[in-house]
């Protein structure tokens, strides 16, 4: 962790020196589409593989439908291109055997109770690795079972600490602490001399990201920070907070949050006449895909570890855009890198058993879309970030 957090912050100060719920019918319609797309699914994901390959079924769970579908659909369709991709190239050498991958993927909605039955689904149905879950509080009601289900787990998005507890469970993304610290550190780089901070009390994630923020933004100078608001999943007004936050004069309004949340806030702030900018968790990532205006986040700032304009991600995104008619985001890159992370164990393991595909993780490196990562005993991945500013409604580095 002290090597993942130095890093990180090196990668900030380096860089700051550049400037939603669902009714029941559209969850009904969303479900049924996903099944109806299995097929076609399962046969893009087998394409270029011989039929006497040995299957290796990589199991996965992320909300298809809900308020957070946009993240499990990113992370699925980037597990699709990436398998068909390895599939297409010849599946895996593991030994003798060559393996092609199959992906089944569940949709847990985001909950925590629909994320251990899509888990225990799974594993009734043969998997041999898992990459899930997407969120934070559906992956930390699996990280037990997968432990004792003896399955090597790598879940793309979810942040919260206690993820990694178990020594089955990696993570491709960085943790809550770091995030709030890096982001922190961008904040006082960049000479804000007033910041207010509007944070979910009822989410690990949001909750992890401030505590980071305020004790590392506190250590520099305990003026900095001039409120410190909070709401509840659900909530959808959010004018209260505001106008304690406009009130207290900040230039500077962090919101770590995910997009559906942040799309009020921000629209509900411009309509406030609230002069300041903002900064973001990871979980932005999107969130031009939520907002009706654009012009609300204009300017602002979020922590990413992959961008879509990049140079390195032009074959990525050419394949995702081609296959499903849209751009990918970071969530898409975290799940591809996931099943690359997977194939490199099992070649670096020679074996597709659990106990080795464990070990080879801590032995791996990867040059993903989200960045060179290895992995550390703990199973935190030692990479760099970016922050991601919108300009003119479009993602640009800095």
């Amino acid at each position: 962790m002290k090597k993942a957090i130095s890093v990180g912050l090196v990668a900030a100060v380096a860089l700051s020196m550049a400037a939603c719920g669902s009714s029941d019918t559209a969850e009904t319609t969303a479900a049924s589409d996903t099944t109806a797309a299995a097929g076609s699914e399962a046969e893009q994901a087998e394409s270029g593989a011989d039929d006497g390959m040995e299957e290796f079924i990589i199991g996965s769970t992320g909300p298809l439908t809900g308020a957070n579908a946009s993240y499990g659909t990113s992370v699925k369709q980037g597990e699709e291109i990436a398998i068909q991709e390895i599939n297409e190239a010849g599946g895996v050498q593991v030994g003798d055997t060559t393996y092609k991958l199959v992906l089944n993927f569940q949709d847990d909605e985001a909950k925590e109770d629909k994320a251990v039955t899509a888990f225990n689904t799974l594993v009734d149905d043969g998997m041999n690795a898992y990459v899930g879950a997407v969120t934070t509080g559906a992956c930390l009601a699996q990280t037990d079972l997968s432990y004792e289900a003896n399955i090597l787990q790598i879940t793309p998005s979810a942040s919260a600490e206690a993820v990694t507890e178990n020594p089955n469970v990696f993570r491709m993304c960085f943790t809550d602490p770091l995030q709030g610290q890096m982001i922190a550190q961008y904040v006082i780089d960049n000479g804000y001399e007033s910041v207010a901070v509007l944070w979910n009390n009822a989410d690990e994630y949001s909750a992890g990201i401030h505590d980071a923020f305020v004790e590392t933004l506190e250590a520099e100078d305990a003026g900095l920070l001039v409120a410190d608001e909070s709401f509840a999943t659900g909530d959808v007004d959010f004018n209260t907070q505001l106008t304690v936050i406009k009130n207290s004069g900040a230039k500077l309004l962090f919101v770590p949050a995910y997009y559906g949340d942040v799309a009020y806030i921000v629209q509900q702030a411009k309509d406030a006449g609230m002069d300041c900018d903002f900064v973001g968790s990871d979980g932005w990532d999107g969130v031009l895909g939520q907002v009706t205006d654009p012009s609300v986040v204009e300017g602002a700032v979020f922590l990413s570890p992959f961008l879509a304009t990049e140079e390195s991600a032009a074959d990525f995104v050419s394949k995702y855009e081609a296959a499903y008619g849209a751009t990918p985001d970071q969530f898409a890159a975290d799940g591809y890198d996931c099943v690359y992370a997977i194939k490199a164990a099992m070649e670096q393991a020679g074996s597709i058993e659990t106990e080795a595909l464990i070990q080879a993780m801590t032995e791996i490196t990867i040059d993903g879309l989200t960045g060179q990562v290895s992995f550390d005993e703990s199973g935190e991945p030692d990479k760099t970030a970016k922050f991601v500013q919108i300009l003119d409604g479009e993602y640009t580095a800095m």
